[in-house]
C-alpha cells in the first residue's frame, strides 16, 4: 500500500492587537504628522501671517479707533492670536486623514493589527504638537513686538496650547472620519473656524454681552481656551486698565484649571466620538 503525503502547509504568522502594537502605531502617526508638516513650509508661513496680520494691523487699527493705547489692546488681543494659530494649524492637521484616505495610504494603515483609535490619537498629538508650535511661534513674534514674556509663562502658555490644540485635532476628526474628499472638508472647516474663532471671546471682553450672545460664547469649548490664556497674559504684562472679566456661570468665575480641564474633557469626548465614527465607516 502506498502511502501519500500532503504537501507542508507553511504556516502564517498573523500578528494579534496589543498594548504595544497600539503604541507603536500611535508613535508613527504622530512622526507622520510632524514629518509632513515639517515639508509644509507654505502652510507654516500662512498659518503664523493670518494671527500676525490680526495682532499688528487689527489691532493697532483698533486702537486708533476706540481712542485705547495699542500696546494695550495687543496684549488683549494676544492670547486670542494663540488661538487662532492653533486652531487654523490643528485643524489642517485633521484634514490629512482625509488626504490618507483619498490617495490610499489609510488602507495600508486599516489593515495593520492596531485599533483604529490608536492612528486617531496619533492623528490628535501630531495635531496638538504642531498647533502648540505655531502657538509659541506667536509668542515668540509677540515678544519681539515687546510683548511681555517670561520663563514661567512660556511653559504655563505651552501647555494650554497643548490641551487646546488636542481638542481641536479631535474635533476635526469628527469631521474628517466623514468626508471622503478633502474640498468637502476644507468646505466644512470653513463654517466651523469662524463661529468658534468669533464666540470665543478672543477679539472682546465677555463681560456685558448681550444674553444671547453670552449663551453662545459659553457653548464655544474654544472659550475655555482663550480666557486662561488671557489671564496668565494679563497677569504677567500688569495689565490692570484691561478689563478682562473672564467666563463665569452665574456668576461664579470659572479658575483657569476647571477651564483647561473642560478644554481637555471636550477633547477626548470628540476623540472617542471620532474613534467609533472611524470604525464603523473605515
Amino acid at each position: 500500500m502506498i502511502e501519500m503525503t500532503l504537501p507542508r502547509v507553511p504556516h502564517e504568522h498573523v500578528p494579534v492587537r496589543n498594548l504595544r502594537g497600539d503604541l507603536r502605531a500611535v508613535k508613527i502617526v504622530w512622526q507622520r504628522e510632524l514629518m509632513r508638516v515639517a515639508r509644509d513650509k507654505p502652510r507654516l508661513v500662512t498659518a503664523l501671517l493670518q494671527p500676525l496680520l490680526y495682532l499688528f494691523v487689527l489691532g493697532t487699527g483698533m486702537a486708533t479707533l476706540t481712542g485705547g493705547a495699542a500696546g494695550e489692546l495687543r496684549v488683549f488681543l494676544f492670547p486670542g492670536v494663540m488661538v487662532m494659530a492653533v486652531l487654523f494649524t490643528s485643524f489642517f492637521s485633521a484634514g490629512s486623514l482625509v488626504w490618507d484616505r483619498e490617495f490610499g495610504f489609510m488602507r495600508e494603515m486599516l489593515v495593520a493589527p492596531v485599533r483604529r483609535g490608536a492612528i486617531l490619537l496619533g492623528k490628535c498629538l501630531g495635531g496638538a504638537t504642531t498647533g502648540a508650535f505655531q502657538g509659541l511661534v506667536v509668542l515668540v513674534a509677540g515678544t519681539l513686538a515687546g510683548l511681555p514674556c517670561t520663563p514661567g509663562l512660556a511653559l504655563v502658555v505651552l501647555g494650554e496650547l497643548v490641551v487646546a490644540a488636542f481638542a481641536v485635532t479631535a474635533l476635526g476628526l469628527v469631521v474628517a472620519v466623514r468626508l471622503r474628499a478633502i474640498q468637502s472638508f476644507m468646505t466644512v472647516v470653513q463654517l466651523l473656524v469662524m463661529p468658534l474663532f468669533f464666540l470665543s471671546g478672543a477679539l472682546y471682553p465677555l463681560g456685558s454681552l448681550p444674553p444671547w450672545l453670552a449663551v453662545l460664547t459659553r457653548l464655544d469649548p474654544l472659550t475655555y481656551a482663550v480666557d486662561p490664556l488671557r489671564r496668565a497674559i494679563l497677569e504677567a504684562a500688569g495689565a490692570p486698565s484691561i478689563e478682562a472679566a473672564g467666563v463665569t456661570w452665574a456668576g461664579w468665575a470659572l479658575p483657569p484649571a476647571f477651564e483647561i480641564g473642560l478644554v481637555a474633557l471636550f477633547g477626548a469626548l470628540a476623540l472617542s466620538l471620532a474613534t467609533k465614527l472611524f470604525a464603523r465607516d473605515a
